[in-house]
């Protein structure tokens, strides 16, 4: 085995190769998260045995993860998986990476809905992030999801069985509501494609090229589409004194207010993120 591939060398290999494309910090970061993976080590520990050896077919694949990676495929992509709210999901081509945006959306949940055994629908299953969550840290809550995509609801099964939780997952096309029976739900939470066709020249070509279109755009004449449809839904099937929270287009905050005083919700909050920007709503029915 020659001394090129042991643990160290190694790491010294990627930030090199990742140079032109990261700083220097974040190629040790992720030439870290790769070990982890690759070896199945804490960050101490890899730490700690620098000058263990790395196996022929083992080098190989941290290549192909270089390739990626220089193809601007992001690492949670390329290990398919990703970190949210303590917990790990399956991420792959159907699912958006989750974002700490949202982290702070199901903070935020948890911290405001101490009840015991509510019923909880989330729109747009993706990853399944949100619902396991809430379902992981809400006490005997009932919790639905949906999502028009089959493959994100697989996805979403399969990070549910892994996290040791309940939820209910459907394939529903929330655009037509009307055509499905709903519960009567104590919260309704929704992080659905809000970003518009003319932001798209502003977004990171990793996102452009990997992440699936159709849950992040909206056309730019009805960019609010999904929360009126939403909307809509809680007016006829939250309870009284029922949450609705969402996630939302930084740009949008006044007119979804607006939207939402239209309604008849009341208590309406835009929240900013952890950056100051008004990313979070949340109205009481």
């Amino acid at each position: 085995m020659s001394q090129l591939n042991n643990i160290q060398s190694t790491i010294n290999y990627i930030k090199k190769e990742l140079e032109s494309i990261y700083s220097s910090r974040e190629s040790e970061s992720i030439a870290y998260i790769l070990l982890e993976e690759l070896l199945n080590y804490s960050r101490t520990q890899i730490q700690l045995n620098k000058t263990e050896s790395i196996q022929d077919d083992q080098f190989a694949k941290v290549k192909e993860y270089i390739a990626d990676l220089k193809d601007n495929k992001p690492i949670q992509y390329v290990l398919g998986e990703a970190d949210f709210y303590e917990l790990k999901f399956k991420v792959n081509r159907h699912t958006l990476i989750p974002r700490p945006e949202t982290e702070e959306l199901v903070h935020a949940i948890i911290n405001e809905n101490k009840e015991a055994n509510l019923n909880i629908l989330d729109i747009g299953t993706g990853s399944g992030c949100i619902p396991i969550c809430l379902a992981k840290h809400l006490t005997n809550a009932n919790v639905s999801s949906v999502d028009i995509s089959p493959e994100a609801i697989q996805t979403a099964t399969k990070n549910a069985k892994r996290n040791k939780v309940q939820v209910i997952f459907d394939e529903r096309d929330i655009l037509n509501w009307e055509i499905y029976e709903w519960e009567q739900l104590d919260i309704i939470v929704s992080n659905p494609p809000y970003v518009t066709n003319a932001e798209k020249e502003k977004m990171e070509k990793n996102v452009l090229d990997f992440e699936p279109h159709t849950a992040l755009f909206v056309s730019d004449h009805d960019p609010l589409i999904f929360y009126r449809r939403i909307a809509e839904l809680a007016q006829d099937h939250l309870k009284k004194g029922g949450r609705l929270y969402f996630e939302i287009n930084e740009n949008l905050g006044r007119e979804m207010t607006v939207l939402l005083e239209q309604k008849g919700f009341s208590s309406i909050q835009v929240r900013k993120d952890i950056n100051g920007k008004d990313r979070m709503m949340s109205a009481i029915k």
